[in-house]
């Protein structure tokens, strides 16, 4: 590239890199918000909640990035335009096409790089994340027992703890249990941890007592140091992971297993869901190209663009919002997957058009300060 689209660039670059972490930062925090119950609820530890936070990452940036190219050129080419830099430009005898080319080759290249990522990192941080997600759901030491509370994990089974500290030691410990035959056993113990014994996740519980009552009515009470309790029974091990669309691979999405029952019904929304993995990232350069409209689609104006930025955002609002609607109804009709190609292609069509179609200003106002342009370019030469 030349000199001056190298300073275009450069000038597009720094605000897009800026947007793109600042709303990353916002969505991130949003998202632990909400990922809150993993340690108020399910007891898990901070680096579990951070972890699973993290992984959420892939398909956050995918959608800010759009938004954030769109904040950040309106940003950058409405400070150029105001100074006169593009002025400038086309008075030097820079074609429209000249001006446009460092955006919208920053526009693909994001695109680009937004494709990598729903191709391969969103699968691959979201199995992940299902992974995650499972152990917490299957966390025995976490569904077993509520602080404070009186839980039931499983029909016959009563469960209390005093206190959870944040190793996962229960004090003050009691548990009931209700056998299939009528007998009855009572446990109580000082504290009690959650482990594994020969590959087999069991309570072990330290100073305690042991009542049971037999069917037959007979009572019998011991003392132990220390007391394994099988939690074997209450294991699911028959749960398998399930893996949803967003968190499968394109070829499983357009070519699955159609043996499977909930893939062969569900055919619609795997199609749907690999054709918006592909067509997604072109609204970054659909939106490159609202901004482009917003300040070099109509003539000069020292009072600001304010009205045309106005409009290109609801623009950008209204195709964005298209594009789930049609994401979401070819999760049912087929045929509508060609319109999530043909709404962001439609966009850059039109905003291209009405960029080449417009007016140019070719005319530097000299009552404005300095053009720095001219300046800046010289001083790299």
């Amino acid at each position: 590239m030349r000199l001056i689209d190298r300073y275009l660039l450069r000038q597009l670059l720094g605000p897009v890199a800026l947007a793109t972490l600042a709303l990353t930062a916002v969505a991130l925090l949003s998202q632990s918000l909400a990922g809150l119950d993993l340690i108020v609820n399910q007891r898990q530890s901070a680096l579990v909640f951070l972890k699973i936070t993290l992984l959420y990452m892939p398909q956050l940036i995918n959608l800010i990035l759009p938004i954030a190219v769109f904040v950040a050129a309106l940003v950058a080419l409405n400070r150029l335009h105001t100074e006169q830099e593009i002025v400038v430009c086309f008075a030097g005898g820079m074609s429209r096409w000249r001006v446009i080319s460092p955006a919208i080759r920053l526009a693909c290249t994001v695109a680009f790089l937004a494709l990598l990522m729903n191709i391969f990192v969103q699968p691959l941080s979201f199995r992940a994340l299902r992974q995650e997600l499972f152990e917490v759901r299957t966390d025995l030491a976490a569904t077993l027992v509520r602080e404070g509370e009186f839980t039931e994990p499983s029909p016959g089974l009563t469960v209390y703890a005093q206190s959870v500290d944040g190793q996962g030691n229960l004090r003050n410990l009691f548990i009931h249990q209700i056998k299939p035959d009528g007998a009855t056993t009572t446990y109580t113990a000082d504290e009690g941890r959650v482990g594994r014994a020969q590959g087999r996740p069991v309570l072990l519980m330290k100073h305690g007592t042991n009542q049971e009552f037999s069917s037959r009515g007979v009572l019998n009470y011991l003392t132990f140091d220390e007391y394994i309790f099988d939690l074997a029974p209450l294991a699911r091990a028959d749960e398998l992971i399930h893996y949803k669309p967003s968190d499968r691979y394109l070829h499983e999405l357009f070519f699955p297993d159609l043996q499977q029952d909930w893939e062969r019904r569900n055919r619609l929304q795997l199609l749907a869901e690999g054709n918006a993995r592909i067509a997604s990232p072109l609204y970054n350069i659909a939106f490159m190209a609202l901004a482009l409209n917003a300040i070099i689609g109509g003539g000069f104006s020292r009072l600001g663009y304010g009205r045309r930025i106005a409009a290109m955002g609801a623009a950008a609002a209204g195709v964005r919002l298209v594009g789930f609607l049609v994401q979401s109804g070819a999760e049912d009709e087929a045929w509508l997957n060609v319109l999530q190609y043909l709404v962001p292609l439609a966009t850059i069509w039109v905003a291209l058009a009405q960029i080449f179609r417009g007016k140019v200003n070719r005319y530097i106002d000299i009552t404005k300060r300095p053009v720095q342009l001219v300046g800046r370019a010289e001083a790299r030469a």
